[in-house]
């Protein structure tokens, strides 16, 4: 292909396709027409609407979609557009029961996208594979229980894994972690091993907490905000309104990402009369610097470089510092070797990993030098990387220099996906031995659980390739389709003994069966969850460590259809010896039983669970950086020592080009509700990989072609991973960066390509070449 700059000196330059954008703000009545169309298209009837009045307002349902914050005194409507979107897509009136399934073999639904999957509707009877005819059959709960609980007991526990998708709610989750203990496993990986692994590994490293330290009352006293590989417009819409607030007082928001995504550029607040009608969107960005794939240790080293000169002027000229330096002797660990690597780290070196000019760098840390209050937001752009977790540790180090840690109006805020991942982790739900509460299920059951770390995502799904894993149960989700390194691990996921889904909708991971293969359709969280005791509450936590009550008051789907903790218990009773003291009939009957156990686990957090979650804004279990308490190894906040400038795991060579994966505005993680991708300015095929116009001229491409791409491992590996029909699509982003969507794009992601610490996959800088 030509390059550009190898043309002659008297070349007419090519003209430039003109890049695809949004010419409005993001909300408005662009968020109001994407809930309609959802709407009509499923049909989801007048008790949608009552449900969506009450959506995360006390004493109502808390959305299954993103994990933001359901505060005290919410809006007239609280929730966002892909919240409606998600609500609408559980409440459709479409069906997909024994009669679809007869008329179709497995074989033929593969085929299927998953948009065309989930559009045939919501799953109403439990189903059995049948081999004999490649057909799903009606099965009855009875016999699917006695046959899976018969198989588990057949394999070995430690070669099945229970993963959980980061839906379900605490009471579900506590019994599954619960369950998989008693059987004798600790494999119990889920959602967050995908995608947010690294925060809960990489933040506990340097403050001790494998959670955000913010509050939401934070945003109301920061003067900056630092605002990392994160799309609030499309993926956690609500968070909007405060950002809004904080920019309509003064705060400055600096904002690093490839894209610029329009929540972060302008937002009309669909709440707002005035605004809706005759007013202007608030400009929500001070300052967006349009970072390369992985850049973002360079730019936060840049950015600390001024911090640290601004500190130094300060001093000379007998002025405040702008280190904090009574924080950092009391609670810090680790500067003086950070500030020799930042001394030493060029200008030039910083400019090239992070495609960002140093005036620019040093104008974002005279932002910090000048704020009292700082919040460093982000999200899996900056984390999903081979060094994502020392990417973290750079933002810890630019929030520790200024003593933005455990204060009003500071600290480290990472915006979560699933509205319950957090919390799945916190009650039990982990493959990490010394983060389950073992020792109270010896006191509260009497039982002994195994000792061995168990198997997280990448563990399983490489087990999976060797054949050493031989069962997988799913609580939700639909796993297959999100894993990388499709080509690999797809052929061999057929397989496994047994694949047990509870689900509510068919998606592609159904049409992988194993040997024995069942799918265990649930209510989803909005319908009415009748039991001996009458209709349960579950509760979630939110990425503030806020937990609530949550309670459906639709009609179920079908009448066949059973709770997540109902499946959950029935499975267990049916697979683990009896004990008198593991009283599965009596939780299922009762969920504030579960809650008494789960308080009884965590008395610390969780005491008088039962009262305390139906208070206005729920209840704060405690976070220690929250208080300036650090659960490092050195009981203080411990200062990264960056051992590379760029967080991808591949670096640059000739020609190569470093892809990151993407939601549209259209989709809730595999979940695809139509193919609108408004906010970025496209719509219609899923199939494209979005370039620099630049890029696409100098590589001898054209705006619309159809190209594949290939991954670039570099020589460390010899299996070819490519994906073919993508148009190119030309769009505002760095050079040498590429973005297309997940989960299309997943089979570029090699399985070994992945975050060094969390083994979270590096979804966000995948090395790749193009191939025209």
């Amino acid at each position: 292909m030509a390059d550009q700059e190898n043309r002659g000196p008297d070349a007419e330059a090519p003209t430039l396709p003109e890049p695809r954008e949004y010419e409005h703000a993001a909300g408005g009545w662009g968020s109001v027409q994407g809930i309609s169309r959802i709407e009509l298209a499923e049909m989801a009837g007048p008790g949608a609407l009552d449900t969506l009045k009450e959506q995360n307002k006390p004493g109502g349902y808390m959305c299954s979609s993103c994990a933001w914050t359901k505060p005290p005194n919410p809006h007239p409507f609280e929730f966002c557009e892909n919240g409606a979107k998600a609500t609408l897509w559980d409440l459709t009136t479409r069906r997909c029961g024994p009669e679809f399934f007869a008329r179709h073999t497995v074989s033929e639904l593969a085929a299927r996208s998953d948009y065309e999957l989930e559009q045939v509707g919501r799953l109403t009877h439990p189903m059995r594979y049948d081999a004999a005819t490649d057909k799903y059959v009606e099965t009855g709960w009875d016999e699917a229980f006695a046959a899976i609980g018969a198989k588990l007991n057949e394999l070995d526990p430690k070669s099945v894994t229970f993963y959980a998708s980061g839906k379900a709610g605490l009471e579900a989750s506590y019994l599954y972690a619960l369950f998989a203990r008693i059987y004798g496993h600790n494999n119990l990986p889920d959602s967050s091993n995908m995608c947010h692994e690294t925060t809960s590994v990489g933040l506990k490293k340097v403050v001790g907490s494998p959670v955000g330290t913010c509050q939401l009352e934070d945003l109301e006293h920061c003067d900056a905000i630092f605002y990392l590989g994160q799309n609030p417009g499309t993926n956690s819409p609500r968070i909007l309104h405060p950002l809004k607030d904080a920019v309509k007082r003064g705060c400055k928001i600096v904002v690093f990402n490839p894209l610029r995504e329009k929540g972060l550029v302008e937002f009309t607040d669909p709440q707002n009369p005035i605004q809706m009608t005759v007013g202007k969107p608030t400009k929500m960005n001070h300052m967006y610097l349009q970072v390369r794939s992985g850049g973002d240790i360079a730019a936060l080293m840049g950015v600390m470089k001024r911090v640290i000169e601004r500190d130094e002027m300060a001093q000379a000229a007998g002025e405040k510092r702008v280190l904090d330096t009574a924080f950092i002797e009391q609670h810090t660990n680790g500067l003086p070797a950070f500030l020799d690597t930042l001394k030493g780290t060029s200008w030039s070196s910083i400019e090239k990993n992070s495609g960002i000019a140093r005036t620019d760098l040093e104008a974002a840390g005279d932002v910090y030098a000048d704020a009292k209050n700082v919040i460093g937001i982000y999200g899996m752009g900056l984390t999903q990387h081979v060094h994502g977790s020392q990417a973290i540790g750079m933002l810890v180090n630019l929030l520790l220099l200024g003593g933005n840690m455990g204060r009003k109006g500071a600290g480290c805020s990472p915006i979560r996906g699933h509205s319950n991942v957090q919390g799945q982790r916190t009650v039990g739900i982990t493959e990490k031995t010394a983060l389950a509460p073992v020792d109270k299920y010896r006191e509260l059951f009497g039982v002994e659980t195994p000792e061995e770390d168990g198997n997280t995502t990448v563990d399983f799904l490489e087990g999976v390739i060797d054949g050493s894993a031989k069962g997988f149960v799913g609580l939700g989700g639909n796993l297959a389709k999100a894993v990388p390194d499709h080509a690999r691990i797809h052929p061999c996921w057929r397989d496994l003994e047994l694949t047990v889904h509870i689900a509510t909708r068919l998606n592609k991971t159904h049409c992988m069966p194993g040997k024995e293969s069942w799918i265990l359709p649930c209510l989803v969280r909005a319908e009415k969850d009748m039991q001996e005791s009458g209709n349960q509450q579950v509760s979630i936590e939110d990425s503030f460590s806020h937990i609530y009550g949550s309670i459906g008051k639709r009609e179920p789907a079908s009448e066949h259809l059973l709770s997540e903790t109902a499946i959950v218990c029935r499975m267990a009773k049916a697979t683990v010896p009896a004990n008198p003291r593991v009283k599965w009939d009596e939780w299922q009957g009762d969920y504030a039983k579960i809650r008494n156990l789960i308080a009884q686990s965590f008395p610390q957090e969780f005491h008088d669970m039962n009262v305390r979650m139906d208070q206005p804004g729920g209840f704060y279990r405690g976070n220690p950086a929250h208080e300036r308490i650090w659960k490092t190894d050195s009981g203080r906040a411990e200062f990264t020592d960056p051992s590379v400038l760029n967080s991808c795991g591949i670096g640059d060579a000739d020609g190569r080009f470093h892809l990151v994966t993407l939601r549209s505005n259209d989709q809730f993680n595999t979940t695809i509700y139509g193919h609108s991708d408004r906010l970025r300015g496209l719509k219609g095929s899923r199939m494209i990989v979005m370039m620099s116009p630049q890029d696409i001229v100098n590589h001898g491409l054209r705006e619309g072609q159809v190209i594949s791409l290939a991954t670039d491992t570099d020589g460390r590996d010899d299996f070819h991973r490519s994906v073919a029909g993508l148009e190119v699509v030309p769009y505002d982003l760095p050079r040498g960066t590429l973005a297309g969507y997940f989960p299309e794009l997943n089979a570029l992601v090699p399985l070994w390509y992945h975050d060094r610490l969390s083994k979270t996959p590096a979804s966000k800088g995948i090395p790749v070449r193009v191939l025209a």
